[in-house]
């Protein structure tokens, strides 16, 4: 999942857009598809549905593609950054079968649930080059051996972390462990320059992203939320060993209380002020983070490792955004173009230069330029390669809002993590998505 993407306005697309003309006006025209199968016809304006852009990124690309394509042109629809909020928005759109909306920006997560509603039209898998993206990244898109969505970008979660303090205390490597990451910071605080600075910090506030961080803390202890085919299994000694280090880790002042306010910006800029020694975060804040114009204090003081778990690394949750078609819409051969250039290795690269983001092409991150330029990215693939999705339901909107419930209150302290845990168990008890 990606809930923030706060990186500087792009100023230099117009170079690099341009090579990206040919494949902007390369449409199949008619919008035909391969012999015997069936077509999805229609050209004409469409709109895209997406997260407010606070990158800047988008607009110039959507730019490129109406210049090339005067009679197809694509209106950008921005939706709040709460993706909760993204998420009913898209909802209401289907459930009323308006053609307001025709490219979905979702939730990797959300495809199950869009595609067993019948909210979104399985797609064409040979008109996109999936066996060039990563595996697991492909199969946030897939609902019962069909594609409903195509990967646009992905999301690993990594570990942050000041290596400067971390070497200034004598520690060579980063934790591969939360007890090793807890006796690390017990050492980096003993440090003058580390007065008054935060163990480590995630994404708790009672949102999506509670969600992500409570998934990866059970996956990452030897837990899962549910199985295969959706039945959950959350009532385990596994699930309770890893809530249990986030109730403990607040009891203990290992993560700060404020931290229960956290979105990812609020996490970002604690770290960027040199407040907090870890932080589990996104790869959008390497860049933001790196910067050398005085908006952060840790610029060239911190790097990436994989997320620490229970007994040696963890598993991140798989974000990202797919793109996906919606049913009620029109003029969906232009969409399907669309989305096939949106979806592109080429947009990508251009993507991960201006507005870093996780690319789904597996060549993207052996490219010794861009490794070079951004060395977090095989940390990342590591990263993505190992993640775990979230609840692959049918009701997800349930699903997330009762897992945020529950683990508020045991973080809280309202209730103890067994009870948490049962009761989540019992409100789990949905339909499965496959």
């Amino acid at each position: 999942m990606t809930t923030a993407r706060t990186t500087r306005a792009l100023r230099s697309a117009g170079a690099v857009l341009a090579g990206l003309a040919a494949l902007a006006a390369c449409g199949a025209p008619g919008g035909t598809v391969a012999a015997g199968k069936p077509s999805f016809e229609g050209r004409g304006p469409i709109t895209y549905v997406a997260g407010k852009d606070a990158t800047g990124s988008v607009q110039p690309v959507l730019d490129r593609w109406n210049k090339l394509h005067p009679t197809e042109k694509v209106t950008f629809i921005q939706l709040p950054t709460d993706p909760d909020a993204q998420r009913q928005q898209m909802i209401q759109n289907a459930q009323t079968k308006s053609d307001a909306y025709t490219v979905l920006s979702l939730d990797a997560v959300w495809t199950s649930e869009f595609a067993a509603h019948r909210w979104i039209d399985r797609l064409p898998q040979d008109r996109f080059p999936l066996a060039r993206m990563l595996g697991p990244i492909v199969e946030t898109g897939k609902y019962r051996g069909g594609l409903y969505a195509v990967p646009a970008s992905s999301d690993g979660g990594m570990l942050y972390y000041r290596s400067d303090l971390l070497k200034r205390a004598g520690i060579e490597r980063p934790p591969a462990t939360w007890a090793e990451m807890t006796a690390d910071c017990a050492k980096v605080r003993k440090l003058p320059e580390a007065k008054g600075m935060s163990c480590y910090v995630g994404q708790f506030q009672k949102y999506e992203g509670l969600t992500v961080n409570f998934a990866e803390a059970v996956n990452s202890a030897g837990g899962v939320i549910t199985d295969p085919v959706g039945a959950p299994h959350v009532d385990t000694p596994q699930a309770k060993r890893g809530l249990d280090f986030l109730v403990h880790s607040f009891r203990s002042g290992i993560i700060p209380k404020d931290a229960l306010t956290y979105q990812e910006e609020d996490g970002r800029r604690v770290f960027q002020a040199g407040k907090v020694i870890f932080e589990r975060q996104w790869p959008y804040m390497y860049a933001l983070a790196a910067k050398k114009d005085g908006s952060s204090k840790v610029a060239g003081r911190f790097a990436v490792a994989p997320l620490p778990g229970l007994k040696g690394p963890g598993a991140s949750s798989l974000g990202g955004h797919n793109l996906a078609l919606s049913a009620s819409a029109g003029n969906k051969a232009t969409a399907i173009d669309f989305m096939k250039f949106f979806s592109s290795e080429q947009l990508q690269r251009f993507t991960l230069a201006h507005a870093p983001a996780a690319p789904t092409y597996k060549a993207l991150y052996r490219d010794p330029t861009l490794v070079k330029k951004y060395p977090y990215l095989p940390t990342l693939k590591k990263s993505i390669l190992h993640a775990v999705p979230r609840p692959r339901v049918y009701q997800y909107g349930d699903v997330t809002a009762a897992i945020q419930r529950e683990a508020y209150a045991a973080m809280t302290g309202s209730k103890n993590s067994e009870q948490a845990l049962k009761d989540l168990q019992k409100a789990l008890q949905l339909p499965a998505a496959e």
